[in-house]
C-alpha cells in the first residue's frame, strides 16, 4: 500500500475542509480571569480548525506533505494560497505571545509540542516559499520547552492518547536530527532511560479511547535511537518471545464513529501501522520482516476505508494514514 496521487488528492481536499473550519472547537485553555473569555480564533488565529489546536497543526503538516509529494496535483494551489494567507508574520506572533502567559505552561504538552516540529520540518523543504521562516520562532520555542520537560519527566507517559512521551519524542528527535544535537542527544540518553530494559510486554492494550500503541512508540523510539544489532534483539524480547505480537496485535474494531473517543481507535489502526512498517525495516530476520508487513497491512486495511464520513475522525485521521503510506518512503 502506498500514497497513490487519488488517494493524495483525497486527502488534500478533506485537510482543506477542516483546517479552516472553527467550530466545533475543543479547546485546551486555562482561564485565569473574565477577560479570558474570547474565541478560540482571537488567541489561535493560525491554528484555529480541526476541531483543536493539535489537529489543525497536524492538518497543515498534511496539507503541505501531499503538496510536496504531489506538487502537480490540482490541490496544491489552493495549498499555497491558503498558507500564504495563513503563516503570516502577525498570526504567527499571537501564536507565540499565546505561550507567555502563566498558565500555558501544559499547553498540548508534548503532543502539539512535536507536531508544529514537525510541521515546521515539512516547511523546511518547500523551499519556495517563507513558511518555515515565519514558523521557527514558535518551533524554537516548543523545542526549548520540550527538553525543559525532560528534564523534570522522571518516568515516561505510556498511554495511548495525546500524553504519550514516546511519539512526541520520535517526531521532535527528526526535527532535531542535523539542527539540534543537543536535544537529540537528551531525547537518546532520555528513551534508553525509560524503555532501554523492558521487556515481555503485557500492557493491557487496547484501550477504549487510544489512538497510539504504548509498547509500538516505545519501539519506534527506540528504532530511532538504536542500531539494528542492539535494536532486534531488545524487540524480540519486548513483544515476539512473549507472544503479545502474534496474539494480542490484531486491528482494533471501532463500534461508533460519532463518537470522538471511541474513533480514536482508527487512529490506533492507522499509527500501529505506521510503527509496524519502520520496525520490520529495523529488524534482522526476513520471516519476521514480513509479518510485521502482513500485520501492518490488515491494519490499514481496517481503517483506510472509514477516513473520511464523520467529523469526529475525518479532522485528523488523514495525517496518521499519511504516516503509515508514506513508509518505507520515509518522510
Amino acid at each position: 500500500m502506498e500514497l497513490t496521487e487519488d488517494i493524495a488528492r483525497n486527502f488534500a481536499r478533506i485537510a482543506l475542509g477542516h483546517v479552516t473550519r472553527p467550530y466545533p472547537y475543543k479547546d485546551d485553555h486555562v482561564f485565569e480571569s473574565d477577560q479570558d473569555v474570547r474565541a478560540p480564533r482571537m488567541a489561535h488565529p493560525v491554528f484555529f480548525g480541526s476541531f483543536d489546536w493539535h489537529s489543525c497543526v497536524h492538518g497543515w503538516w498534511t496539507l503541505l506533505t501531499l503538496r510536496r509529494q504531489y506538487p502537480g496535483m490540482a490541490e496544491a494551489v489552493p495549498i499555497e494560497a491558503l498558507a500564504d494567507e495563513t503563516f503570516t508574520d502577525a498570526k504567527l506572533a499571537v501564536e507565540l505571545a499565546y505561550l507567555d502567559r502563566p498558565m500555558s505552561r501544559g499547553f498540548e504538552r508534548p503532543y502539539g509540542w512535536s507536531w508544529l516540529l514537525y510541521l515546521h520540518l515539512e516547511a523546511e523543504r518547500h523551499d519556495d516559499r517563507e513558511w518555515s521562516v515565519r514558523l521557527e520562532p514558535l518551533a524554537l520555542a516548543f523545542a526549548a520547552r520540550l527538553c525543559d520537560y525532560l528534564r523534570i519527566l522522571t518516568y515516561p507517559i505510556t498511554v495511548g492518547t495525546h500524553f504519550n512521551t514516546a511519539f512526541a519524542l520520535i517526531l521532535a528527535r527528526r526535527w532535531a536530527l542535523g539542527r539540534d544535537e543537543a536535544m537529540v542527544t537528551l531525547i537518546d540518553a532520555w528513551a534508553e532511560r525509560a524503555f532501554g530494559n523492558r521487556a515481555d510486554y503485557r500492557g493491557w492494550e487496547p484501550g477504549g479511547d487510544e489512538f497510539l500503541s504504548p509498547v509500538l512508540t516505545a519501539a519506534l523510539l527506540m528504532t530511532e535511537t538504536r542500531s539494528k544489532r542492539t535494536f532486534a534483539p531488545w524487540f524480540r524480547a519486548l513483544v515476539i518471545a512473549n507472544g503479545w505480537l502474534e496474539n494480542e496485535c490484531r486491528p482494533a474494531l471501532v463500534s461508533d464513529r460519532t463518537d470522538g473517543k471511541i474513533a480514536h481507535l482508527d487512529g490506533l489502526n492507522l499509527s500501529r501501522a505506521w510503527c509496524l512498517r519502520i520496525i520490520a525495516d529495523a529488524l534482522d530476520d526476513e520471516g519476521t520482516q514480513k509479518a510485521l508487513m502482513l500485520l501492518a497491512d490488515e491494519h490499514l486495511d481496517a481503517t483506510l476505508p472509514h477516513v473520511a464520513g464523520n467529523y469526529m475522525g475525518e479532522h485528523w485521521l488523514t495525517s496518521f494514514a499519511v504516516l503509515a503510506l508514506l513508509v518505507p518512503k520515509q518522510i
